[in-house]
């Protein structure tokens, strides 16, 4: 950076970013220095430009021509024109978008919208291609622009594992409500905040690597001013509030006042944790900011989906995987004796046991050889957990490896005691030991696949399964349930955490 200078210091620890002012007084860095520090690469922008623009006039041009569309340039021109400016529209270009969000959903929208434009505009100049030509043609820039997205999202959160392309924030409020806000935004590192210091309204220890300082309430008028003085000291870029009993009403309004009129952005962090903003609906009541939390989605259209996604998939499934049902269950065989399915017995939905289904990949007498591997557990929570489990089969090993072994449990879904996507299915003597927070993970049927697989799998914690469990649970979506999907192929293509 200019003049040498680390805006940041980071340190790392099992993955967990903490940020903290040099302890040497430094010189103070130039404006572009500073700006350098929370500014995401400049080369984003022109790359996903290129590609958009590049696949879809290349890709029209290419089979419009073959095709012999009496003008395949200037469709070329037009289409690639049109999806820019639709991506523009959607705010897909701003700064502040680019590279936050991995999901394809919101793509695929833009994509919908594109071909709906593209249609009307054909209607409209009577020159209407076929059907499978127009799909060829504009399918992929569908495919260009989720892979140019998701490479720049990987890339932008492998920049903030550095504490580059953030913004440097101050923290003010008491220290309960401080202390847990700060130690969400360190426990990772996917999001543009880097907390530099924090001001608390009662005396607290300070915590580690992180400037500490009081702030005192009690004196009239000092506050604002002690607030905007620090942020110009540490150099913050935004100040997130953490409300309290005394700071809250006319003071975290008189503090807006003071912060906006120099220039700093400000945000609220109100204390919920893991909850969908998809679910949440601001409102004045009496000149009172009240933020409604609306319940889980569980029933009405969306719930039909995927009762219907999850019967349609898991019968479809079962037909095209026949022939390959029939290879594993002869290669099971031939690699040990026993039958080639498993059934075990396991906890769904509201705390009803089902039988599952799966490729056996232990041998036979695994479930009595597990008491005397229990001092081998790899795993902190409840689940057990071997990485080299001697009961393994070495095609178990393959199966589980690939995650080939779950696919018997496409007959669960068809017979509605699982779903596509959903929390992992328990095992009784697990359920036995949760507590009233992990039994809220049993509020929704199982899943083959869930945000525990796409995360992780074996490799996450106890706490971090049931963190991303409740997740699921309180921000169901049918598009979340498409986006986990879309993601489980390469999970199971990378393996990580998979034995």
């Amino acid at each position: 950076m200019a003049g040498g200078t680390r805006i940041l210091e980071t340190t790392r620890t099992y993955g967990v970013r903490t940020a903290r002012i040099p302890t040497q007084r430094q010189a103070r860095p130039s404006p572009s220095a500073v700006a350098d520090s929370r500014a995401k690469p400049s080369w984003y922008l022109p790359l996903l430009l290129g590609v958009d623009a590049g696949v879809t006039s290349f890709t029209v041009l290419m089979v419009f021509g073959t095709a012999g569309h009496p003008h395949p340039i200037r469709s070329a021109l037009a289409a690639a024109l049109i999806w820019v400016g639709v991506l523009a529209v959607r705010r897909r270009y701003h700064w502040d978008s680019i590279g936050e969000s991995r999901g394809a959903l919101p793509v695929l929208h833009d994509w919908l919208i594109f071909v709906a434009v593209l249609a009307v505009l054909a209607a409209a100049t009577a020159q209407t291609p076929a059907p499978l030509t127009s799909l060829a043609a504009l399918a992929p820039t569908l495919v260009g622009a989720l892979l140019s997205r998701r490479f720049v999202h990987g890339h932008l959160t492998a920049v903030r594992r550095d504490a580059r392309a953030v913004s440097r924030v101050l923290v003010v409020g008491e220290p309960s409500a401080m202390d847990s806000a700060v130690q969400r935004l360190a426990s990772r590192t996917d999001h543009p905040f880097a907390v530099v210091g924090a001001l608390v309204t009662e005396d607290g220890a300070p915590a580690d690597g992180l400037v500490r300082e009081r702030l005192h309430l009690d004196r009239e008028g000092t506050a604002a001013r002690e607030v905007v003085d620090a942020a110009g000291r540490l150099r913050a870029d935004l100040v997130l509030l953490t409300p309290g009993g005394q700071l809250s009403g006319d003071r975290l309004r008189e503090l807006c006042w003071a912060l906006h009129d120099t220039g700093l952005d400000v945000a609220l962090a109100p204390g919920l944790v893991e909850t969908s903003v998809k679910r949440l609906e601001a409102s004045t009541v009496a000149g009172l900011t009240v933020l409604r939390v609306n319940p889980p989605r569980g029933g009405g259209v969306q719930g039909a989906l995927k009762t219907l996604t999850d019967r349609c998939g898991a019968a479809l499934g079962l037909l095209l995987l026949a022939p390959l049902f029939a290879l594993l269950i002869l290669a099971i065989r031939l690699d040990s004796p026993g039958p080639a399915f498993f059934r075990q017995e396991r906890v769904g939905r509201d705390q009803e046991s089902f039988r599952i289904w799966k490729f056996r990949t232990m041998v036979p007498d695994a479930e009595q050889r597990k008491n005397t591997l229990a001092a081998s557990n790899e795993h902190d929570g409840l689940m057990f957990k071997m990485r080299r489990d001697p009961r393994v089969t070495r095609v178990g090993r393959l199966l589980r490896r690939t995650s080939l072994d779950e696919l018997p449990q496409l007959f669960n879904v068809l017979r509605g005691d699982m779903s596509l996507v959903g929390p992992r299915p328990p095992l009784p003597d697990e359920v036995a030991g949760y507590d009233a927070t992990a039994v809220r993970r049993l509020r929704v049927k199982p899943g083959m696949t869930g945000l525990w697989q796409v995360s992780g799998r074996s490799d996450l914690s106890w706490d971090e399964t049931v963190q991303l469990d409740l997740h699921y649970v309180d921000n169901w979506s049918f598009s979340s349930d498409l986006d986990v999907l879309s993601r489980t192929f390469r999970a199971v293509v990378d393996g990580s955490g998979a034995y």
